[in-house]
């Protein structure tokens, strides 16, 4: 039984993002990218202060973004961008150099990082109806 108003705002079709939005996930990609560097850097000079740093700052990184955007996609574009940047870190060159040790420091922050990248992207701002804060049933 429709009125033929707007339905819920989940059931409504995905449109793509304005320019602003879109420059404003670019943006996070990046944030997130070098927050990635930066605590790949520290996570393993001042263990375990370097490491709990590092993750406050990825877990900062993915929520802020999360608020700032008011979506979740703020969240996730900063944890790809996190993502994609220690994973180029890990791997080996061909002069055998690389930046993480196997150390448990490092394997810390890895899954600690994608631990909080799921949950800041959970927990943080989603789509959420319009109206007032009042519970509704009571």
């Amino acid at each position: 039984m429709s009125d033929g108003g707007p339905g819920p705002l989940l059931a409504q079709p995905l449109r793509p993002p304005s320019p602003g939005r879109a420059a404003a996930l670019v943006g996070l990609f990046v944030l997130g990218a070098l927050v990635g560097v930066a605590g790949a850097l520290v996570q393993a000079a001042w263990f375990p202060g370097g490491l709990l740093l590092a993750l406050a700052g990825a877990a900062g990184a993915f929520l802020g973004g999360s608020y700032a955007t008011r979506s979740r996609g703020g969240a996730v574009a900063p944890a790809v961008g996190w993502l994609v940047a220690v994973v180029l870190l890990t791997t080996t060159r061909a002069e055998g150099d690389f930046l993480f040790g196997a150390g448990v420091g490092s394997y810390l922050f890895l899954l600690g990082g994608m631990v909080l990248a799921v949950i800041c992207a959970t927990v943080g701002a989603g789509r959420q109806p319009g109206g007032g804060s009042a519970r509704l049933g009571k």
